[in-house]
C-alpha cells in the first residue's frame, strides 16, 4: 500500500493504544498463572490488535492457554503446567519479542518444539541466548529460524553480555521461575535497554514472582528461585504505549495540537523519555547528543524531529538498530535524505544536520516505525510525503492512518480492508 500524506497539522483528542511491551509480558504471565484472569483488552475476531501481540497469543494458545473475548475484555484461561507438554509448534510471525520471550518458556515446558518466523526475523541473531540454553539442557537443530529444540531447560548460572537484546534477558526471567533449579543471570558487560528489564521485573512482581536484582563489580545480576507459582490478579489492565505516543508527541513538537489520553506518567516504560527529549530539542546548543542504548525504538521519530531543528543532532550507541525489522540506521538515514534532509550515517549511529525537510518519496522497508515516522514528518514538510509499503504499520498500530485522518491529517491511497 502506498499512502500519500499532504502537509497539514493535526488537532484533537486521541486515546493511546495499549503498550505492546506491557501486553506481551502480562499475557504471558497470565497464561503461566495457576488461575484465570480478565484483561482490559479486546481480542475478538474483529479486534484492531497489532500483529506482534497476536503472535504472542498464538504461541501461548499452542501451549494450551485460551483467550476468549467477553465484551470489551478478554478472559484468559492459563496453561496447565501440571500437564506434560511433549511437543508444541510456535509461529512467531515477525515479532522479535514473541520469539525471544517464548523460546525459553517453551523449552522450560516442552520436551520438543518447532519454531518458525517471517520477515527479517530469521536473520535476527539468537546465538547468544541459544548458547546459554544449550549449556542448560536444550539442543538446537539450528541457530536460525526455522529450527527445532529438544530437551527441557534447566536452571543454573546464565551469563549474557549487556549489549545484545534485552529481550534475551526478559525471556529467561519469564522462564526460569518455571524450572526446578534456582538460577542466576549475570550481565557481563554494561547493560543496554535496562528499562525493559525493569518493566519485566515490575510485571512479574504483580504476578507473585520474585527476582532479586543487585550489582556485582558494577554489573547487574538477577537471582531467580525455581518452582515459583505465577498468580494472576483477578483483573489486569495494560498501560498506554509510550513508544506509539512518541509519534503524536513529535507531531505536537512540529506544530500540531493533539491531546493524548491513556498515558501513565509513572509507567516503567523507558520510552516515556520522549517527553523530556523533545523539550531538550527546544533548548539545545549547536550540537545535541542523544544516547540510544536505553531507548532504541525512538530513533526513527527522533530523527524526524532532529531534521526540523537548526542545530546538529548526534544519535550515538545505536549499533543494535541494524538488527531490527530493517537496518534502522540505514533506512532512517534513507528516509531523511528522501525527504530532503541532511544526514551522516555512522557504524553505530546517525548525525542529523537539521534545517528542515521538504517532502518526497520514501520506502517503509516493512518497518512500522519508519512508516509512522514518515507520516509525522509530512506534518512539517512543504510538499507531500509518499510512503511506499505503508501497510507496515499493522505490526504495531493497525489504525495509525485512520487516527491520522481523524485528527485532520490528509492522506490518500489507504486500503483499510
Amino acid at each position: 500500500m502506498t499512502v500519500t500524506c499532504t502537509p497539514s497539522k493535526l488537532h484533537g483528542t486521541l486515546g493511546i493504544l495499549p503498550s505492546k511491551s506491557d501486553a506481551h509480558r502480562k499475557f504471558i504471565c497470565a497464561a503461566l498463572s495457576e488461575n484465570h484472569t480478565s484483561a482490559e483488552f479486546y481480542l475478538g475476531a474483529d479486534a484492531e490488535c497489532c500483529e506482534d501481540i497476536l503472535a504472542t497469543v498464538r504461541c501461548l494458545e499452542a501451549l494450551g492457554a485460551a483467550f476468549s473475548p467477553n465484551g470489551n475484555r478478554t478472559e484468559i484461561s492459563p496453561i496447565c503446567r501440571k500437564k506434560s507438554h511433549e511437543y508444541a509448534k510456535f509461529d512467531c510471525g515477525e515479532s522479535g519479542s514473541t520469539f525471544r520471550f517464548m523460546l525459553p518458556i517453551a523449552a522450560a515446558l516442552c520436551e520438543r518444539t518447532d519454531f518458525t518466523g517471517a520477515g527479517r526475523l530469521p536473520e535476527r541473531p539468537i546465538s547468544v541466548l541459544a548458547d546459554q540454553m544449550a549449556a542448560h539442557g536444550v539442543t538446537f537443530s539450528s541457530q536460525k529460524l526455522p529450527f527445532s529444540t529438544s530437551g527441557r531447560l534447566r536452571g543454573g548460572m546464565f551469563e549474557l553480555p549487556g549489549n545484545v537484546s534485552s529481550q534475551f534477558l526478559t525471556g529467561l526471567m519469564l522462564a526460569l521461575p518455571l524450572v526446578a533449579e534456582d538460577s542466576e543471570i549475570r550481565v557481563t558487560t554494561p547493560l543496554q535497554s535496562e528499562p525493559y528489564l525493569d518493566l519485566t521485573i515490575h510485571v512479574l512482581k504483580q504476578f507473585g514472582i520474585e527476582i532479586i536484582s543487585d550489582r556485582k563489580d558494577g554489573l547487574p545480576r538477577y537471582r531467580i528461585r525455581g518452582n515459583q507459582i505465577f498468580s494472576a490478579p483477578a483483573s489486569i489492565s495494560i498501560d498506554g504505549d509510550w513508544s506509539n505516543a512518541a509519534f503524536w508527541l513529535t507531531a505536537n513538537a512540529l506544530g500540531s495540537e493533539i491531546n493524548l489520553t491513556n498515558l501513565q506518567p509513572d509507567s516503567p516504560q523507558g520510552d516515556k523519555q520522549i517527553s523530556s527529549i523533545l523539550r531538550d530539542f527546544e533548548n539545545a546548543p549547536s550540537v545535541m547528543e542523544i544516547d540510544m542504548r536505553q531507548i532504541p525504538d525512538l530513533l526513527p521519530i527522533l530523527a524526524v524531529r532532529a531534521a526540523f531543528v537548526n542545530h546538529e543532532t548526534q544519535f550515538v550507541h545505536a549499533e543494535r538498530l541494524r538488527l531490527k525489522e530493517s537496518d534502522r540506521l540505514e533506512t532512517t538515514a534513507e528516509l531523511i535524505r528522501g525527504l530532503g534532509g541532511r544526514v551522516t550515517e555512522h557504524p553505530d549511529g546517525l548525525t542529523i544536520h537539521g534545517g528542515g525537510l521538504v517532502g518526497g518519496t520514501v520506502h517503509a522497508h516493512n518497518d512500522h516505525r519508519l512508516a509512522m515516522a514518515a507520516a509525522i514528518a509530512a506534518t512539517g514538510c512543504r510538499e507531500s510525503v509518499r510512503i511506499i509499503g505503508a501497510e507496515a504499520v499493522k505490526k504495531s498500530y493497525p489504525r495509525f492512518f485512520e487516527c491520522y485522518q481523524q485528527l485532520g491529517g490528509i492522506c490518500d491511497g489507504l486500503d483499510l480492508r
